[in-house]
């Protein structure tokens, strides 16, 4: 163990009102300076912290985190634009009169994004399908990349509200691609389609700038041995002087929990603490298989099956081909059939704003069951009216308005639970030894069906397409009733503990990190030793009066 562990003594009446809660099997909560407070539980070994306020205040108290969340979100505002965009472009009379493409070429040309400067440029259908794919390398990069950062460097009492940044920046490029290739599609020629798919590299550039200013990911340097630059790095994002970090017992606490992670990884792959260590091909191997091990396949089903309910609720669908699905519910001309498609992005922009404020406080389970019953009724009713009125829309116009009514709804369900929450999680569940793994296969499992719903959409886009996604939206509800952990308001090596998920991370790993807490003096650090006065104990004499605060110095 490297470094040393001092203690803080705290007043006596302090001390004595503590031991009266811990009598009473009360937990106790210890205020700390800057507005944090650790509450620790009865047994004396059980712990929460928090380094400010939820919600909004929350986030206004880690201001420099939400900054950095905010540019690393950059990579979502992309995505969404190209999901914006790509609604109009398909409709432009330019685009369409050039390249006439069949269902399957649409579906195909969904599945990438950004390559802008390819597009832009184009002079061939397969040059823009070219561009996508190049563009779709760096997107689906962000995509893994971008939620993983903002899990890595929030606190835990507003990880949610950053990572759902991530939601309402995709949301935020959405609306925004959608109404600027709107406002262009009557530029004559082939300007229409080229200013707003060439205008997609400017996110790209400001994201490529703005990575100069961003701090490393503490835990990423604790991983690699750099425990110096990862307090450093703690203690800005936590706005604090590297002098106030070491005698922050929160900064503490955080950052030992991250050396108790990290060194259990170095011990489970056998590789020395250092950022030079390699792993050979058969490492990488065995790590990558490992998410289908029985301690992690609970774990990578909630990733995985995240990001599978969030794509089949058909919110995709809808920003693809929203034009023409408005049409398949009854509405006619291109202005009515653009305008309601494009109030799809504007009223998602608004449902996931409550969300960012409040999905620490509400949790995620009850916004996932929420969500999904609404969208389920949502998309039945879609379907109904369908195959009660699809035959005569014409006579049947207020039939046509309710069913772009539940198309909103389904919008705003989705807005709020399944939107942001597919963000969330995964950059959660997994333990940081396998968190960058489980969040790439997450994301993977986000763009394979992310493929098929805009491959199967213009194949399907009568009244059956609808039904698909009811039945989606029920199994997604059944799912997360019976699958998935609450996390809010939990630390990421917090959610790691055994008992979290119904398969276990093994009792070898538990044990192991059990001593490994006490080797580094996590566990001593967070230990309440109070005693009543007790004249002649001299154990009691040694505790009475002390709270176990720990100032770990590197």
């Amino acid at each position: 163990m490297t470094g040393s562990v001092a203690y803080a003594r705290l007043p006596n009446d302090t001390a004595n009102s503590e031991t009266r809660h811990l009598l009473n099997r009360e937990p106790v909560v210890h205020h700390t300076t800057h507005g944090g407070q650790i509450t620790v539980q009865p047994d004396g070994r059980s712990y929460t912290y928090t380094y400010g306020p939820k919600g909004l205040a929350g986030l206004a108290h880690n201001r420099y985190a939400l900054l950095c969340a905010v540019l690393a979100s950059i990579g979502g505002l992309s995505f969404g634009y190209d999901q914006g965009v790509i609604a109009n472009v398909l409709v432009m009379k330019d685009f369409i009169t050039r390249w006439p493409m069949t269902p399957i070429e649409e579906g195909f040309m969904i599945i990438f994004c950004i390559g802008s400067t390819f597009q832009c440029g184009a002079q061939s259908l397969l040059q823009v399908l070219i561009g996508r794919a190049i563009g779709g390398v760096g997107v689906g990069a962000l995509s893994t990349l971008s939620p993983l950062y903002m899990a890595e460097i929030s606190p835990p009492e507003v990880r949610g509200s950053l990572m759902a940044l991530e939601q309402f920046a995709i949301v935020s490029g959405v609306v925004l691609g959608f109404w600027l290739g709107y406002f262009t599609r009557d530029i004559p020629g082939s300007v229409s389609w080229r200013i707003p798919l060439g205008i997609q590299i400017i996110p790209a550039v400001i994201l490529i700038l703005g990575c100069a200013f961003l701090p490393a990911s503490p835990r990423l340097l604790v991983l690699q041995g750099k425990h110096d630059e990862a307090i450093t790095s703690l203690a800005r994002l936590r706005l604090r002087t590297i002098d106030e970090a070491r005698n922050d017992p929160l900064i503490q606490i955080e950052f030992l929990e991250m050396r108790v992670e990290s060194t259990m990884i170095h011990r489970t792959f056998g590789t020395a603490e250092s950022s030079k260590s390699n792993f050979s091909f058969a490492d990488e191997w065995n790590s990558w298989k490992r998410l289908l091990e029985r301690n992690y396949r609970d774990r990578t089903m909630v990733g995985v099956l995240m990001a599978f309910f969030q794509q089949w609720s058909g919110i995709n669908a809808l920003l693809y081909y929203g034009p023409i699905l408005v049409k398949n519910i009854g509405l006619s001309g291109g202005n009515v059939t653009l305008l309601v498609s494009g109030g799809i992005g504007i009223v998602q922009f608004f449902a996931v704003l409550p969300v960012i404020a409040y999905i620490d406080r509400w949790g995620r389970r009850p916004l996932l069951r929420g969500g999904s019953i609404v969208m389920t009724l949502s998309h039945f009713s879609i379907f109904l009216l369908i195959t009660l009125f699809a035959s005569n829309w014409a006579s049947h116009p207020t039939a046509a308005w309710i069913s772009v009514g539940f198309v909103y709804l389904f919008t705003v369900a989705y807005g709020m639970s399944f939107g942001p929450v597919a963000w969330v999680l995964p950059s959660e569940v997994f333990p940081l030894s396998m968190r960058s793994k489980g969040v790439a296969l997450s994301t993977a499992s986000v763009w394979v069906n992310n493929f098929l719903v805009g491959l199967i959409t213009p194949v399907m886009l009568e009244c059956g397409t609808f039904l698909l996604f009811t039945t989606s939206s029920f199994l997604a509800y059944v799912w997360v009733t019976y699958t998935v952990p609450e996390t809010a308001n939990m630390s990421l090596e917090e959610i790691d503990q055994d008992g979290m998920f119904r398969s276990s991370v093994g009792r070898a790993e538990v044990v192991m990190k059990a001593q490994i807490e006490e080797d580094l003096g996590l566990r001593e650090l967070i230990s309440l030793q109070l005693a009543a006065e007790s004249p002649g104990n001299s154990q009691h004499e040694h505790t009475n009066n002390l709270m176990i605060i720990g100032l770990h110095t590197i």
